[in-house]
């Protein structure tokens, strides 16, 4: 089962999901998005909540009032940090999690610590929590096969740019070819490159 909120503090609005125990924090981490930003509270156990960004979007383009709906709603689906003042959400982007044999369900390292970003909450904001929990809802989504879908979708993309690209260049190649044809015919009718009887050339062979 997982989770999702609606973020209206944006127009469009977003949505932010997480899963409802370890073990379906275990599925979104196996079947995430590259599109998808992964938050969590900094060295306690949380909530793994995401943002899945729009296409051509980065990290940097997260909104701060959406970064702060879901650093609170991170805060508050923490057993401990929801208790705490003065907290670190730390959120990266889903393709930097790593996971490595013998890590327990839900447990995430990253590939690259660098890339890793923190957000220091103060305290818990129940105007924000309780908004965001107004727009709760719970699904039971096929993650792998709206990964797999996904995943057809960009590989038609790229088929479909290509066949793109190779149309451009027959029509690139087509026209510099009658343009090279055009060049050559002009040529060859300049007044200095034509012939006539006058002189001489006349194809009648009399004696």
């Amino acid at each position: 089962m997982v989770y999702y909120f609606e973020s209206k503090v944006v127009s469009p609005p977003v949505t932010l999901f997480m899963g409802f125990d370890k073990y379906e924090n275990e599925d979104l981490i196996k079947w995430g998005w590259p599109e998808d930003v992964w938050f969590h509270v900094d060295k306690v156990s949380s909530a793994h909540v995401y943002l899945r960004l729009r296409e051509g979007q980065s990290i940097d383009d997260i909104p701060t009032a959406v970064l702060e709906d879901a650093a609170q709603l991170v805060k508050a689906n923490s057993i401990m940090g929801n208790k705490m003042n003065d907290v670190d959400i730390v959120y990266t982007m889903w393709s930097n999690l790593k996971k490595t044999d013998g890590m327990e369900p839900g447990q995430v390292a990253y590939h690259k610590d660098k890339e890793v970003r923190k957000l220091r909450v103060a305290k818990r904001i129940n105007e924000i929590v309780n908004r965001l929990n107004k727009t709760k809802r719970e699904e039971h989504p096929d993650l792998r096969a709206e990964r797999e879908a996904r995943d057809a979708r960009e590989r038609e993309d790229k088929k479909r740019i290509q066949r793109e690209l190779r149309e451009k260049q027959k029509e690139e190649e087509k026209r510099k070819k009658e343009e090279a044809e055009l060049r050559s015919y002009t040529t060859l009718m300049k007044p200095e490159n034509m012939t006539s009887n006058k002189d001489g050339n006349d194809s009648d062979d009399f004696m």
